[in-house]
């Protein structure tokens, strides 16, 4: 596993984004791990975020895309301080577009947010987690609705590696399939189990035992094909 990807496994943990438990998930699922991207808060997380998100886009998708499109509401600072950090760590320019929920119809107006769309442009989405299609799903049509542009990829932070509701695959795979759209991840939670067990960090073991024997038991029900 590359260094980076490693520190941004700590990273999430030290910020308490990740944390591991027992938890009741929207879909109904009990769940021994749960992520929250609104825990990064602060200007150094934030910073720290967007460095993690440009280094694996810049592994998967290289300098080939025009904009990075954080869909609202918490995929508008991570497009934000992921283009940031893509200029001040690889010397290239990329824009950053997000949606409105609601049409704005005075001063700036429209759905967008940031740079406009042009025809031509390369998209890269960009987001937190992904359990389920549905955001994307919503955001899709709206970015093809604005000019023809092409969509050349997700970037999540943490593939959770769980199937869907009603189908057999994970989500990542689902939309790749249904979009025809490169999905990728900053880490998986294989990754990150492998990256803890029995690791300590500011004095604790994050995944223990009884954690660990949690993990493997919820894959065992609900991981993907």
């Amino acid at each position: 596993m590359d260094a980076y990807k490693k520190e941004f496994i700590d990273f999430m943990v030290e910020s308490k984004v990740l944390k591991f438990g027992d938890f009741t998930l929207k879909s109904g699922r009990k769940s021994p791990f749960f992520m929250n991207a609104g825990a990064y808060v602060t200007g150094y997380q934030l910073k720290k975020l967007g460095e993690y998100y440009a280094k694996a886009i810049h592994d998967v998708y290289g300098d080939d895309f025009d904009v990075l499109f954080g869909p609202a509401y918490k995929g508008i600072p991570l497009s934000v301080t992921t283009a940031i950090a893509y200029s001040e760590l690889y010397g290239r320019e990329v824009r950053y577009c997000s949606n409105r929920k609601e049409i704005k119809d005075h001063g700036d107006t429209g759905i967008l947010l940031g740079s406009k769309l042009k025809d031509g442009d390369r998209v890269v989405i960009i987001e937190d987690v992904t359990t389920s299609g549905k955001s994307i799903e919503e955001t899709f049509p709206i970015i093809k609705a604005q000019a023809d542009v092409e969509i050349i990829g997700l970037m999540v932070s943490l593939n959770r590696m769980e199937r869907g509701l009603n189908t057999e695959k994970c989500a990542l795979d689902e939309i790749k399939e249904t979009y025809g759209i490169n999905t990728a991840a900053i880490v998986s939670m294989e990754d990150v189990t492998n990256a803890l067990y029995n690791k300590e960090i500011n004095g604790e073991i994050i995944i223990d035992d009884t954690i660990k024997a949690a993990i493997d038991k919820y894959y065992e029900e609900y991981g993907a094909k």
